[in-house]
Formats: C-alpha cells, structure tokens, sequence
C-alpha cells in the first residue's frame, strides 16, 4: 500500500466472493464429546479445540498441487486451521499447481482485489491435437501431423499479446443462462461462448522440443491460458492443447511466499491426535490481511475517524492537502487496517469494515 497520511479525521460483509462462511453448528461440541462428558468419560485429545472454530484472519499462499481442486484444497486449511471463514482469489484446475491464495477470516473481504490483479503462468502446450477441453483432460477433436519449429512459434506470439478478444474454453464456469458452461458442455450440449476483451502483458517462449512448447504468460484477469494454446495451435495450423500448467503470481502473491500442503500437515501433527496449526505457528505461516491491498494507495486516520468508520458513518476530509485519490483506498489507524474506502466528494465512504483487534 502507498502511504499517505491525513491529520483530519456498515456492517462488515461476512463472504467475499470465493468465501466459504462458517456456521454456528461449527461452535457446538459433538454429540459424542456430550455424551462422554454425561457419562464422566475423559474427551478425546484435542476434541474441544476441534469442535469450536476459531477466528484466524490472513492469507495463507497455498502451493495447489496437480490433482486437487480449489474448492478441496480450501476445505483442507479450513479445517488443519480450524477456522470459521475461508475462500480461494482465484479456482486453479485440478491438472494445474502453483499459487492458490486462500483468505481466512477477515481476509475474504479482500478477495476481489487480489482477483482483480495481474497473474503469471509457465505452461506447457503440446503440438499436434486439440481437445473439447483445450487441455489433456478432454477428448481429442482435430489431430495434425504437422509440427512447428521454434522460429513459427516466436513469430506467433506477438498476435497474442497486448488487448485482444478471447472466446473462453467450453468447459469453464463462465454462466449462460444460469447456467455453468462446463455444466453444460459435460451434459451433451453446444456451448457457444462469445469473445471477451483481456490483457496478455507477456507472452515468451522459454523451451522448444518440437512436440512442445513451453510458455509463460503474464496476463490480466479473464485471461484463459488454455484458449492462448488452443488459439496458438489453430493460428500455426497444427493444433494444440495445455499439458501442463503452474500459476506464479497472484496480484501481490509469489512462488517465495507460498507454503505445500505437505509442511503444513507437517505443522499440524501432534502427539495427541490433535491435527491443526497450533495459534504460536500462525504468524509463520500467514501473510497479513491487508497484504492483498499493496497495489492500492492508503490513507491514515486517527482513532476517533476510525471508530466513525468501524460505525458505518463517513469522514469528512478537510484542509488544502486532502488527498485526491481516484478508486479504492486502505484505510489504516497506527497501522493497523480499519477498512476499505472510496473518496466521494471529499469525504471518506467505508465499503469493508475490518474487525483485527488481536493478531491473526
């Protein structure tokens, strides 16, 4: 976040897109831990701790690995958490790996900013057969013998960069009537997607075999790396399809912030059965919530500016050095995040309301 600070002086959304909220069911201990308790039998090593959810606010940079689904890899840490709240910025298919940023608590109010920012992949794409799926998942729908050699491939890549219209793979989650287009795809029918506007800043060949290429990407959001193969292999006239794929960036998020799921099933195993992250471990292992707020300027306040805030009510901004700042901004009292605001007619607007009192 890019400082600036001021001398002058709504209910919090509970799920952010991609969020997963918890329930009060998650607060009341099992009804067989109830029924040990009745029968003066000791509870099970670590059944209390699991039974009530507690409140863990962060981000934690999953490293996915190929064969898992978003929606799965955030169960997981919900659970070796324990926490009441989470979500993913982001789905990463199942045959990708690489970053999936999962907020937890107060974090999934962030989460449209992090899905808003730029995003990096290194893929690989292979010649010679294109598939419903634009990927190895998918059946096989036109072949050709035909191969590129290096020098074809570079000479393409730069229609392929820059703004430019992208018709969307059949089986993604884009909605048609209601309805996922995967959804529909898997049932049978003909799914006709429409070209969309996206951004693909690089697009660079780092290795050439002859049957494969390998890629990377950095791209805005919206950007399907599979229609980049697809697209490439229908300009070269040899068809092609993504046989591997791993994301590096998220917004502010990067391979050397991310932690496997393997350390942290390692963190969380204890002698006594209990497998979650203990409390003292979470500051190692989670990114602060307004770390997905860095690309966006901020705004300091004082104490009585951020209760009005945490309230609901607007600030007014006063003086020849009020800020003008266009879009979202973090607001933050003694460093600490209070919400995220817009500037309207020079007063400050709270849109997220941030409850961090303790750390984590």
């Amino acid at each position: 976040m890019t400082m600036t600070t001021a001398t002058m002086t709504a209910e919090d959304e509970q799920t952010a897109p991609g969020g997963e909220g918890g329930t009060a069911a998650g607060d009341a201990p099992s009804r067989q831990a109830a029924g040990r308790a009745q029968r003066g039998q000791p509870r099970r090593a670590g059944s209390e701790s699991r039974g009530r959810k507690r409140d863990v606010n962060g981000w934690l940079i999953l490293d996915k690995p190929v064969g898992m689904t978003s929606t799965h890899a955030v169960a997981v840490i919900k659970r070796l958490f324990n926490a009441r709240k989470a979500g993913h910025a982001g789905t990463l298919d199942p045959l990708a790996s690489g970053i999936l940023p999962i907020a937890l608590g107060e974090a999934t109010k962030t989460v449209p900013y992090v899905m808003d920012g730029r995003k990096a992949y290194s893929f690989t794409v292979s010649w010679g057969a294109e598939t419903n799926t634009d990927d190895t998942e998918g059946e096989i729908t036109r072949r050709s013998d035909l191969r590129p050699d290096r020098a074809a491939v570079e000479a393409m890549l730069p229609r392929f960069t820059g703004e430019l219209m992208q018709v969307p793979p059949r089986f993604s989650a884009i909605k048609i009537e209601g309805e996922r287009a995967y959804d529909l795809a898997r049932e049978g029918e003909v799914v006709e997607l429409e070209a969309r506007p996206v951004v693909i800043d690089r697009l660079t060949l780092t290795e050439h075999t002859g049957d494969t290429s390998m890629l990377e990407a950095e791209c805005g959001k919206g950007t399907y790396v599979r229609a980049i193969a697809r697209d490439l292999g229908q300009a070269l006239g040899c068809y092609g399809h993504v046989s591997a794929l791993r994301r590096t960036r998220v917004g502010p998020f990067r391979l050397d912030r991310t932690i496997s799921l393997a350390r942290l099933e390692e963190l969380s195993h204890k002698p006594d059965g209990d497998h979650q992250i203990d409390q003292a471990i979470l500051p190692q292992v989670l990114l602060p919530v307004e770390t997905a707020l860095d690309d966006i300027p901020a705004l300091a306040v004082n104490r009585a500016d951020a209760v009005r805030l945490a309230r609901g009510q607007t600030v007014l901004l006063r003086g020849r050095d009020a800020p003008i700042i266009k879009g979202p901004l973090a607001v933050t009292c003694q460093g600490r995040l209070v919400a995220v605001a817009d500037l309207e007619a020079g007063e400050i607007v709270a849109r997220r309301v941030f409850n961090l009192s303790g750390a984590h």
